[in-house]
C-alpha cells in the first residue's frame, strides 16, 4: 500500500454505530448483510459461514454467522456478548458494535453503545414497536448517542407495504418524545434480502429516502465533538532522556474537548497554574493546531509540575468541581451494590475513590418508570446514585461532554469494573 493511500485511509472520518433491537429481529443478518454488499467480507470468512450454515438445513447462507462468533450464540442464533467489527468504504470507516437484545445483556448494550455516534434501532415489522423497542431507544438516549437509525426490517414478510412501515413509523414518533435524540431516521430493509441496506429496493418504490449505507457515509457526526470546550487530561509526562531532546517535558493524552494552539495561554487543573503552549506533537510532527479526539503532546513554556490525571484547559469555558457528584449508572457486576460501599473512580485519566452516599431511584427500562423506595441495585440495573469523592473531581455533564461526563466504578478487592456512570 502507497504512502498517500495508507495516508488517505488514516485520515478518513471513522463511525462508530451500535445496534439493538429484540431477539430475531435480525440485527446479525443486518451487519453481515452491509459487510456482504460493501464487498467487506475476506474469501475464507464467506467460507467459513458457508460451512456454518450447512448445518442449519435450511440451504441458505446465513449472513447472521459473521457476527455471532461464539459458540453458544451460533447454537442458540442469539447474540450474547458485544461483538465488533471494522469495515470501510471510500467515504468513511466504521466500527460496528452489535450487542445483545436480551434484558439480562443490558449491560453488554451499554458498552457497546457508550462511544456511538449512531444507534440503529431494529425493529420487526410483523410486531411493531415493543417493549424492548422502547428499552433500546432508552439505553440509546440515556446515553447521549447524538443520532439514531430505526431500521423496520423483514418488510418481506409484510408484502413491502408501506402501510406497515408508516403505522410503526407513527408508533415510534409517539415514543421519541420522551427520548433526548434530535435526529431520527427511518428505513424500510429486508436484511436477509437487502432491500435498502446497500442497494436500493425494487420492492419499495415507494420510499424515496437513502439506502441505509447511504445514511451512514452522509450523515453528519464532525459537530457531535464539543470543540469550544478545551480539555486536555494528562496520560503519560514525556522524558526521552536523549541528548537531542535533553530539556524536552512533554504532556501526552488525547483532547477531549475543544481546539489548541501554539501560543495559546492554558491553565493547569487542579493547581490552576498559568503558562504557554511551547509546542503541539503529533506522532514526530510539529503542528500548530490540534483538536478533538486528537492524540497528542503538548509541551509548555514554563517548568510546571503535572502530573497523569492533571487537566490542561483553557479559560473560554472553566468546567465543575465538586466531590459531590450526582449520576446514572448501569451496573454490571452479578455482586449488587453497597450503599455506603466504597469504590474506586476511574474518570479520564484520573484515578480516585469514592463513597455511594445515596440511590435516587432504579428505572424500570421497559416502562421508564421511576422507582424511589427500591434501593437494591444489582445486575444491569439502570439507577440515579449520587457519590462522594476523596477530593474534588473536574468533570462536565455528560450531555456537554460524553468523555468528560463519564466514569467507571471498580471493585476495590476484585479490581473488577462494576459500573458505568453518566454525570448528570
Amino acid at each position: 500500500m502507497s504512502e498517500d493511500i495508507t495516508k488517505g485511509y488514516l485520515d478518513m472520518e471513522l463511525l462508530r454505530f451500535t445496534t439493538a433491537g429484540s431477539v430475531d429481529d435480525g440485527k446479525s443478518t443486518l451487519i453481515g448483510r452491509l459487510l456482504y454488499d460493501s464487498k467487506a467480507i475476506f474469501e475464507d470468512q464467506m467460507e467459513s459461514i458457508e460451512k456454518a450454515s450447512q448445518k442449519t438445513g435450511d440451504g441458505e447462507v446465513n449472513l447472521a454467522l459473521l457476527t455471532d462468533g461464539l459458540r453458544a450464540e451460533r447454537e442458540q442464533g442469539i447474540t450474547i456478548d458485544v461483538a465488533y467489527r471494522y469495515f470501510a468504504t471510500p467515504k468513511r470507516k466504521f466500527i460496528i458494535a452489535d450487542t445483545p437484545g436480551h434484558v439480562q445483556y443490558t449491560r453488554n448494550m451499554v458498552t457497546g453503545a457508550s462511544t456511538a455516534n449512531v444507534a440503529l434501532i431494529l425493529i420487526d415489522a410483523r410486531n411493531g414497536v415493543i417493549e424492548q423497542t422502547l428499552r433500546h431507544a432508552f439505553i440509546a438516549s440515556l446515553l447521549q448517542i447524538p443520532h439514531m437509525i430505526v431500521c423496520i426490517n423483514k418488510m418481506d414478510l409484510v408484502d413491502f407495504k408501506e402501510e406497515a412501515f408508516e403505522s410503526i413509523k407513527d408508533d415510534f414518533d409517539k415514543i421519541a418524545t420522551k427520548l433526548d435524540v434530535h435526529d431520527i431516521r427511518f428505513v424500510p430493509i429486508s436484511a436477509k434480502l437487502g432491500d435498502n441496506v446497500v442497494d436500493r429496493s425494487e420492492n419499495m418504490s415507494w420510499y424515496e429516502g437513502p439506502t441505509l449505507l447511504y445514511l451512514l457515509e452522509n450523515i453528519h457526526i464532525a459537530s457531535d465533538i464539543n470543540h469550544v470546550d478545551t480539555r486536555f487530561p494528562v496520560q503519560y509526562v514525556v522524558r526521552p532522556m536523549k541528548e537531542e531532546y535533553h530539556d524536552y517535558r512533554g504532556y501526552a493524552g488525547r483532547i477531549e474537548g475543544g481546539v489548541f494552539h501554539k501560543g495559546d495561554q492554558v491553565k493547569i487543573l487542579p493547581s490552576g497554574l498559568v503558562s504557554k503552549i511551547k509546542t503541539i506533537d503529533v506522532f514526530q510532527e510539529e503542528v500548530e493546531e490540534a483538536f478533538a479526539p486528537q492524540s497528542v503532546t503538548l509541551s509548555l513554556e514554563d517548568d510546571i509540575d503535572i502530573s497523569r490525571g492533571n487537566l490542561i484547559i483553557k479559560d473560554n469555558g472553566l468546567p465543575k468541581s465538586s466531590q459531590d457528584i450526582e449520576m446514572m449508572i448501569c451496573w454490571f457486576s452479578e455482586t449488587p451494590m453497597v450503599l455506603g460501599g466504597k469504590y474506586s473512580v476511574k474518570h479520564t485519566t484520573n484515578d480516585l475513590r469514592c463513597v455511594i452516599r445515596d440511590v435516587k431511584y432504579k428505572i424500570d427500562v421497559n416502562t421508564l418508570d421511576h422507582n424511589t423506595e427500591d434501593k437494591k441495585i444489582g445486575l444491569n440495573d439502570i439507577a440515579k446514585i449520587q457519590i462522594k469523592t476523596t477530593r474534588p473531581l473536574f468533570f462536565d455533564s455528560y450531555r456537554k461532554n460524553r468523555k468528560m461526563g463519564s466514569l467507571i466504578l471498580i471493585d476495590e478487592a476484585t479490581n473488577n469494573t462494576v459500573a458505568a456512570g453518566m454525570i448528570i
